[in-house]
């Protein structure tokens, strides 16, 4: 099964690219970015309806970063609902333009690469990063992703906001079994 993920991913950003990162002009991206806050485990609350993704929960994605070479390895794991096993892609991300904003080209496959544009972030009184809204390289792709297995209610709404306001219907959202 975790051929068949990766699989999936791979066709879906065949089909979405041809060479080069296409980047939704209408989303903006956050600006003073740390990658090294933005690293490690995050969990995957929310998303709109992909086949690559269909029937997971318990999907978390991982981000390490490879200092000398500025790659950023992503692990995406999800458990399949519907053949009831776990499933992991492997991929690698790369800053587009500066490394402080919120604007990433990420591949499952070889030289394909889709947009990543951190749309949003909740920021604790700490510095560190708790929750995040990212949008693909249209607004066909979205993701809410959090530190924790859920997010409180204001987060929820401010997010759904954003997401509105970037054409997406609320109806269109699945929220994610953790």
């Amino acid at each position: 099964m975790q051929a068949t993920f990766i699989f999936i991913r791979a066709i879906l950003l065949m089909g979405l690219l041809t060479g080069c990162t296409v980047i939704d002009e209408k989303v903006s991206v956050v600006s003073n970015f740390d990658v090294n806050k933005y690293l490690g485990t995050w969990y995957e609350i929310a998303r709109l309806d992909h086949s690559f993704e269909r029937n997971m929960n318990k999907v978390t994605a991982n981000y390490q970063l490879d200092k000398p070479s500025g790659k950023i390895s992503v692990i995406n794991k999800g458990f399949d609902t519907q053949s009831n096993q776990w499933d992991q892609a492997e991929g690698k991300a790369y800053f587009i333009e500066e490394s402080n904003k919120g604007l990433l080209k990420v591949s499952f496959f070889g030289p394909f690469y889709g947009a990543y544009q951190i749309h949003d972030l909740i920021i604790q009184p700490d510095g560190h990063y708790s929750d995040a809204l990212v949008i693909g390289p249209d607004n066909t792709y979205a993701w809410i992703l959090s530190r924790n297995k859920h997010i409180d209610a204001a987060t929820q709404q401010r997010f759904i906001s954003k997401m509105e306001t970037l054409g997406i219907s609320a109806d269109s959202i699945i929220w994610v079994e953790q």
